[in-house]
């Protein structure tokens, strides 16, 4: 048992080792691309080609959970029982304990849950793509950084030689006069 737990915990460990890689040789190349990454992310974050099933989804999870379903669906509610209670007397569709409107009801519940499931799951995996892409970006950015400082810091040891030079210069020349 523990054998197996270890070789399981030591290929995450290796996946997890092999995806820094990945994203360690990304960033290089990036770098010294000079692109902005923002552009080549967005890029690869196109919505465009989303299957029918899954627009379809979207569509479904949007409505379901808007007033305007809410509402309508309340409206529909009411009518019914007021339909199979008062108006249709003699003999209703659905008497009193509305049996057919519950199966009804089940069955909506029943297709709607999964599908706006579906489309939730898609946009979890839109985010959790974006929060990577957020992190790559803000990896690229320090690296930016400390390029931009290190080179600060040679720019300023050069502008000190060379005050050093001016001083030795400037004495020189006092000296002579």
């Amino acid at each position: 048992m523990k054998k197996t737990r270890r070789e399981k915990i030591d290929a995450l460990i290796e996946s997890e080792v092999a995806n820094l890689d990945k994203v360690t040789d990304f960033l290089n190349e990036e770098v010294n691309d000079d692109e902005l990454l923002t552009h080549i992310l967005k890029e690869s974050d196109d919505n465009g080609n989303l299957s029918f099933g899954e627009r379809m989804a979207d569509k479904v999870a949007e409505f379901g959970g808007s007033w305007a379903f809410i509402l309508s669906f309340m409206g529909f509610l009411v009518l019914w029982i007021v339909l199979n209670s008062y108006l249709v007397m003699a003999k209703p569709i659905d008497p009193y304990p509305f049996i057919f409107l519950n199966l009804m009801l089940s069955c909506l519940a029943a297709l709607q849950a999964p599908v706006i499931m579906m489309s939730q799951n898609r946009k979890e995996e839109n985010d959790r793509r974006r929060a990577q892409h957020d992190y790559l970006i803000n990896m690229k950015a320090e690296i930016e950084i400390r390029n931009l400082q290190q080179n600060m810091k040679k720019l300023f040891e050069i502008q000190q030689k060379q005050m050093e030079v001016l001083n030795k210069l400037q004495d020189q020349l006092c000296k002579k006069d």
